[in-house]
């Protein structure tokens, strides 16, 4: 048994609007976020006394303590990079607690992810600035032009094709269904704009064989949630939805870089989800049959795909037959990114997906999944990966 399963909880979650253009600072929105969690709560906000971040936020934690007005900060800590960090987050919060170190903490996401730092895009001189190593791999590929994420997951997607059959529409029912839920979320950037198999094949191609709404959106927001023990979650104002378990982990020789070695791997088609799935269900006592739904990080269609099977809701290669046979649906085995997820819901980098996990909980999603009692959320589309289960109290 883990020595972290059942003793702390989720107790608070907060958001702001989710926009192309918010017109406000990374800080203004991290505050904003972080004083709807404590509210959520019912938390006085001298209580909180640990913060933690994801190590790519613009905003640092004393920011946060300054906003706020915080009397006492006992813990701060980071992990990352970008959509690993969210459930690592949630677990440094549980390492602060189960030590001591805090007995209160703030987790947050916030970035202007449209209207600021683009995180689709190649930065400028992108080409030129890994030549000479830089401590990674990225040079034998940047100077050539392989400088985006759509770019990796395009190769990593026409892999998955050739070795398994997988189609161009399997990849389209994963963008269908998570519309489908933002459709029915009056919070998602997409909520408001349907989305058929014609439109998803006949929007412009990015890179093969991805397309348009292979894609997460571009979003400016914030999200933030609110870790404490079980024990004392018991005693405020919302239901806890508890912590089962967390992990992280990464595949054997990941190699030095963020995103471009994974290209040199032995296969092209596991992700660190399948080291990181082993992990987090030994440590549960649970497996993929007990999971009633499940937010799956969605930086493009094809790192659900991959997770879904790495986390053993498929056999490798099995993918595309299981999404497109409406698994993923709310009707389905395993209804997935009941929020809309990053394709339509918003993307904070995956922090939006263990908000959406407390409302499955809670039993307060807007495409709630009847009885639902334990959640997945996967914070794994590179080396290193992250995960977590919540359950009900």
């Amino acid at each position: 048994m883990s020595d972290h399963r059942d003793r702390c909880a989720i107790v608070g979650i907060g958001a702001t609007e989710f926009s192309r253009h918010s017109g406000r600072s990374d800080l203004t929105l991290a505050t904003e976020a972080a004083l709807a969690a404590v509210d959520d709560a019912g938390l006085e906000l001298d209580m909180i006394d640990g913060i933690v971040r994801c190590d790519m936020d613009l905003v640092r934690p004393n920011d946060l303590v300054h906003s706020l007005g915080l009397r006492q900060l006992n813990y701060w800590g980071e992990t990352g990079p970008g959509g690993v960090a969210p459930c690592a987050m949630v677990g440094q919060a549980i390492g602060a607690i189960l030590s001591g170190q805090a007995e209160t903490v703030l987790v947050f996401r916030a970035l202007n992810g449209r209207s600021g730092r683009r995180y689709g895009q190649a930065p400028p001189g992108a080409r030129e600035a890994t030549v000479g190593g830089n401590g990674s791999y990225d040079e034998f590929f940047a100077p050539y032009g392989l400088v985006t994420p759509g770019q990796i997951f395009g190769l990593m997607a026409q892999r998955h094709m050739i070795e398994y059959g997988t189609s161009e529409k399997d990849l389209g029912a994963i963008a269908l269904a998570c519309r489908a839920r933002a459709n029915a979320n009056p919070r998602a950037q997409m909520h408001d704009r349907p989305l058929t198999m014609d439109d998803y094949l006949a929007a412009r191609m990015i890179s093969r064989p991805l397309r348009l709404f292979d894609f997460s959106l571009e979003t400016d927001g914030a999200c933030a949630v609110i870790v404490t023990s079980t024990e004392r979650a018991r005693d405020l104002r919302q239901k806890p939805a508890v912590v089962r378990a967390v992990a992280q982990g990464s595949l054997p020789n990941p190699q030095p870089g963020i995103q471009y070695p994974v290209l040199m791997r032995e296969t092209l088609t596991t992700l660190p989800a399948k080291v990181v799935a082993e992990t987090l269900f030994r440590r549960a006592g649970l497996g993929p049959a007990d999971v009633d739904v499940a937010q799956i990080y969605d930086c493009f269609t094809i790192t659900v795909l991959l997770e879904l099977e790495d986390f053993g809701f498929c056999a490798k290669g099995e993918g595309g037959a299981f999404v497109s046979s409406g698994e993923i649906e709310l009707t389905g085995r395993l209804p997935i990114n009941t929020g809309g997820g990053h394709l339509s819901e918003g993307y904070i980098h995956g922090m939006n997906h263990v908000v959406e996990g407390v409302r499955q909980i809670r039993g307060e999603s807007t495409s709630q999944v009847p009885g639902a009692e334990v959640c997945l959320v996967t914070s794994t589309p590179l080396p290193p990966g992250s995960a977590l289960l919540l359950v009900a109290a």
